[in-house]
């Protein structure tokens, strides 16, 4: 039951008076603007056509009519039959404008106009048209009856004009009307496109600042105003307040996220004296400790440490999200690599661990550099089993210093390869015993040296491969002090 109620008040809102048929739904605001105005145009003038086309087309045939009527009876005054040598004569005939015959009631002709064709016997008292000819009838009298036409006192003179001429007309009137119901209606069309489009010019203003509003992002811009107070007018004033609550609660969001990046810049930098302190606490605990006391120092100091690194890598996100940064100097990228791959020799101690390192200077910060360096290899480290292989490599090409860091492993999940270089996202899940922080470092560390890092296909389509690009320095010189010649090192 419901569902056929809701069927009638669909078919219902369907026939409201105020709706468009759909095909014109479809079109553009000025093509239904201009349609309907040409639509309503052409039914307009459509019917002037009818009107004044059957007016007229009667009028011509009136004209005819009379004009043919008017012949007839100039004809029957001025035209009689006598007899010359047994001989009919017709006196005064011809006429130019029409063509005359005259017969007997029973078909006989007396005389005619020359080439005069067959009209027909005479109908007396009433006109009629006969193979493209309008006839009328009148009587006349014989003069010198002769046996001939024995009893023969009157004759019937027909009086005939062609009506291919009148038709002619007619037909050109009606295509004079139709014509101009066309060009009317196309005239219709073309002013109603133009005053449509003039009509709807502020919407498309509104429409071509909104696209500059999404492309600049900048909702301060200034909405036009059309002069005449309508509902244009009104979108306009709409839009505008729309722009700048959304100006206002974006300027109150970035407010709010950079106090909220200042807060976890500061918090992290401020935990790390404390945490330096448990640390230096539980180390020497740890080494004056014994059994169990012992054990749980060393757990303590176990966690301690994650919590540092933890609060490092903390520290180093928040930096980057609230735009500061370590002093910049020139940095070989190679020395990075190689005092990265010494510090992760000890836990990288099972895997195959590969570094060529070709000179490739960068303006940047080394502290920085080293932990993206780090993080890609231990990333590599952690997420391969035993024996895998993993080659570490930086090298110059095309303006920008490379870091390429691949493996043979199992490689990365298809599923997670879009977000891996999101924050806390683990490819090994909790198992893994990763904060899922490294990559999300690796990727700020490199945007804020205006590089780009990127997950590539494997060459040989094994594993994963991670590959860095930053600007190299432009000053020679500054790179040539900062490059140590180091040969490529193997562990």
């Amino acid at each position: 039951m419901p569902a056929t109620s809701s069927g009638r008040r669909a078919r219902a809102a369907a026939r409201l008076p105020g709706r468009l048929p759909r095909p014109l739904e479809r079109l553009p605001i000025r093509w239904r603007l201009a349609v309907v105005s040409a639509g309503l145009t052409l039914v307009i003038l459509l019917g002037f056509a009818l009107v004044v086309g059957t007016l007229t087309t009667r009028r011509i045939h009136a004209q005819f009519n009379r004009e043919l009527s008017s012949t007839a009876d100039r004809a029957t005054q001025g035209t009689s039959v006598v007899y010359v040598g047994g001989q009919a004569r017709c006196v005064r005939l011809d006429r130019a404008d029409a063509i005359i015959r005259i017969v007997t009631l029973d078909g006989t002709v007396v005389c005619q106009t020359p080439g005069a064709p067959n009209l027909g016997p005479p109908a007396i008292g009433r006109t009629e048209e006969d193979d493209g000819y309008r006839v009328e009838t009148r009587r006349v009298f014989l003069r010198n009856q002769v046996a001939s036409f024995p009893g023969a006192t009157q004759a019937w003179l027909q009086v005939a004009r062609s009506t291919s001429a009148v038709e002619e007309t007619a037909k050109r009137v009606r295509v004079f009307l139709a014509v101009g119901v066309l060009g009317g209606a196309l005239a219709a069309l073309l002013a109603g496109l133009a005053i449509a489009r003039r009509a709807i010019s502020p919407i498309a203003e509104l429409t071509e600042v909104a696209r500059r509003i999404e492309r600049t992002r900048d909702p301060s811009l200034r909405v036009p105003h059309p002069r005449a107070d309508d509902e244009v007018a009104e979108l306009a004033r709409t839009l505008e307040g729309m722009l700048a609550a959304l100006d206002a609660s974006r300027s109150e969001t970035e407010a709010s996220l950079s106090r909220q990046r200042e807060f976890v810049a500061d918090a992290s930098h401020e935990l790390r004296t404390p945490l330096t302190s448990i640390l230096a606490n539980l180390e020497m605990l740890a080494e004056e400790l014994e059994g169990d006391p012992a054990d749980a120092a060393g757990s303590a100091l176990g966690s301690a440490r994650r919590m540092r690194r933890l609060v490092a890598d903390l520290l180093l996100l928040a930096r980057a999200d609230a735009g500061r940064s370590q002093r910049r100097r020139p940095t070989d990228v190679s020395s990075v690599l190689v005092e990265a791959a010494a510090e992760l020799g000890p836990v990288a101690a099972d895997h195959e661990l590969i570094v060529d390192a070709s000179p490739a200077v960068v303006s940047g910060a080394p502290d920085e550099l080293h932990r993206l360096a780090l993080n890609l290899m231990e990333n590599a480290v952690r997420h391969t089993p035993p024996d895998t292989r993993i080659c570490a490599r930086t090298f110059s090409e095309g303006g920008s210093a490379v870091l390429e860091v691949s493996d043979n492993g199992p490689g990365i999940p298809e599923g997670l390869a879009p977000r891996i270089f999101e924050r806390f996202v683990r490819g090994g899940g909790e198992r893994a015993g990763s904060s899922g922080l490294g990559l999300a470092i690796v990727q700020a560390v490199t945007e804020s040296h205006g590089g780009s890092v990127v997950l590539e296909p494997p060459e040989d389509g094994r594993g994963a491969r991670f590959v860095v690009r930053l600007p190299a320095l432009a000053d020679q010189a500054a790179a040539t002090e900062a490059a140590d010649v180091t040969t490529p090192a193997r562990s």
